[in-house]
């Protein structure tokens, strides 16, 4: 018979000294404790890690390990995460941020759901905005993101790499994750961010899901690495005039990589899946291909628009009017 799962936190820290000890005090007030939190600070200046190791006696009183590794010169955030994951000894990772607080559900609610499902790699939940005070913003995360019934049917019903396909709606501070999506999501390839490549991994190998309720109070302050924000009409109509600056081509050498991990996990992936993938990669390219000439672009984009595509892979109706609309930045492209 065996016992229940070891549970790890992987905290990732730069320059977090205002908020850190609260996050850290959060976790420990949880109805269930990790067995251990790693904390893996990226070259901070402002005395963050003195924070941390000035809470260790709480953390033994806890009956909680408290391990704390030190980058020098700073990793990045997505290879920081992963250093602190591959740290991590549990079978359960829970992936958090220096200046959030969790709730005293966070880790148990995590830990039930994957209790209950053992095909599941990654959860994740919605969050409470609040700002630097900690006061509520009348909005949580979900509402930040706009995420839509339908994409919250696909990813309930185990095509959330469909959904996936088209935007991230996957936050890391509020995500656990099995230690098994790590060995075969790892190493984070270049241009992902950590959370997005789990996430889309997950999906692809049909593990991916999400709990509704608000398991941590996500602090937008200001100075976040990563953050969320919801665009008024106002600012969607103003990206349709931003230059372009090489966007299409990061898309699609994302897509290019996502296709390519995928293909490297052979068997385990199915093939609606790495088709869907590839059908990706072609639209990005094929956007990535758009000249600077608005006149030229738009026989291309009908085409493609007309293929179902841009609703498949891209944002709609918003990306077919970025494509039309855009200036073409400092990028040179032909055509």
């Amino acid at each position: 018979m065996t016992g229940p799962p070891r549970v790890s936190v992987a905290l990732c820290t730069h320059n977090g000294a205002r908020f850190v000890r609260l996050q850290l005090e959060s976790i420990l007030a949880g109805d269930l404790l990790p067995h251990e939190v790693v904390v893996s600070d990226d070259a901070s200046t402002d005395g963050t890690v003195d924070i941390v190791r000035s809470m260790t006696d709480d953390f033994t009183a806890a009956g909680v390990a408290l391990l704390v590794l030190e980058n020098s010169p700073a990793l990045g955030v997505a290879t920081n995460f992963e250093r602190a994951l591959r740290a991590c000894g549990g079978e359960l990772l829970a992936l958090c941020d220096q200046d959030d607080e969790w709730h005293p559900d966070r880790l148990r609610t995590a830990v039930e759901a994957f209790d209950r499902r053992p095909g599941l790699l990654l959860l994740h939940s919605d969050a409470r905005l609040v700002d630097g005070g900690g006061v509520s913003l009348g909005l949580t995360l979900f509402d930040g993101l706009g995420i839509t019934a339908q994409e919250r049917a696909a990813i309930h019903s185990g095509h959330g790499f469909e959904a996936l396909l088209r935007r991230n709606l996957v936050t890391g501070a509020t995500t656990m994750i099995r230690r098994e999506l790590l060995d075969l999501a790892a190493p984070f390839p270049a241009p992902w961010v950590h959370d997005e490549w789990l996430a889309v991994i997950a999906a692809a190998l049909g593990g991916h899901d999400f709990v509704d309720a608000q398991l941590i109070d996500y602090r937008q302050h200001g100075a976040n690495q990563i953050g969320v924000t919801k665009l008024t009409a106002v600012g969607r109509l103003r990206r349709l005039f931003e230059p372009r600056d090489g966007r299409n081509d990061y898309l699609a050498e994302r897509a290019r990589v996502l296709l390519g991990g995928l293909t490297a996990l052979g068997g385990r992936v199915p093939p609606r899946v790495l088709a869907r993938a590839r059908a990706k990669a072609e639209h990005q390219q094929a956007r990535a291909r758009l000249g600077r000439s608005r006149l030229l672009r738009v026989g291309p984009v009908l085409a493609e628009a007309a293929s179902g595509r841009y609703a498949l892979y891209s944002r709609g109706r918003l990306d077919i009017a970025r494509d039309l609309l855009q200036p073409a930045g400092r990028r040179t492209e032909a055509g």
